[in-house]
C-alpha cells in the first residue's frame, strides 16, 4: 500500500471541495481548480478531511501508483486554492533581459528578434528586475510547466553559462577547449 495515499488530508478554512462520480472540484480564495480522477480511484469525504480510497482489487500495481499521485494531486489543488505556487526563472548573459508588456513576456535572448510569450488563462508573469522571471499561478502543474517553456526559449549552455535557468538550478560548466 501507499504510504502517501494512506495519508488524510486536512481541508482548511474557507476552501470547498465538491465530488461528483470522479470529477473533483476546489474552490478557495485564490480560484477554483477542476480535475479528472482516475475510475478506480474513490474520494471519501468526512467533515473537513478527504482520504483517498482504491476502489477496485488494492493489490494490482497500478492502482497501488495511482493511489498516492492521486492523493498527492489532490494535496496540491487544496494548496494551490489557498497559498498558491511560485517558480522564479533567472536569465544570464549580455544583453539578455525580460520586460512585460501586458500580460505577456517580452524576452530579447540573443536572436535577431524579441521573442513574445503569451501567458496562459490562470498565470501571471512578474519581473521585478530584468534578468529575473517569476510565474505565479494557482495550478501546480501549469505553473511548472509555463516555467519549462520559456526556459525552452533560450536554456543555459555548460561552456559560458548563457540562457535562461532556474534560480536553484546549478549549471556545471564545462572547460572548453584548450589551445597547445
Amino acid at each position: 500500500m501507499s504510504r502517501i495515499g494512506n495519508k488524510i488530508i486536512t481541508v482548511p478554512d474557507g476552501v470547498q471541495v465538491k465530488v461528483e462520480g470522479s470529477k473533483v472540484t476546489v474552490t478557495g480564495p485564490k480560484g477554483t481548480l477542476e480535475r479528472e480522477i482516475h475510475e478506480n480511484m474513490g474520494i471519501e469525504l468526512e467533515g473537513n478531511q478527504l482520504k483517498v480510497v482504491i476502489k477496485s482489487n488494492p493489490e494490482e500495481p497500478q492502482n497501488q501508483s495511482l493511489h498516492g499521485t492521486t492523493r498527492a494531486i489532490l494535496n496540491n489543488m487544496i494548496v494551490g486554492v489557498t497559498e498558491g505556487y511560485t517558480r522564479e526563472l533567472q536569465i544570464n548573459g549580455v544583453g539578455y533581459r525580460a520586460a512585460k508588456q501586458g500580460n505577456n513576456l517580452n524576452l530579447t535572448l540573443g536572436y535577431s528578434h524579441p521573442v513574445i510569450f503569451d501567458a496562459p488563462a490562470g498565470i501571471t508573469f512578474d519581473v521585478p528586475n530584468p534578468n529575473t522571471i517569476i510565474v505565479k499561478g494557482i495550478d501546480k502543474e501549469l505553473v511548472g510547466q509555463t516555467a519549462a517553456n520559456i526556459r525552452t526559449k533560450r536554456p543555459p549552455e555548460v561552456y559560458r553559462g548563457k540562457g535562461i535557468k532556474y534560480a536553484e538550478e546549478v549549471i556545471r560548466r564545462k572547460e572548453g577547449k584548450t589551445g597547445k
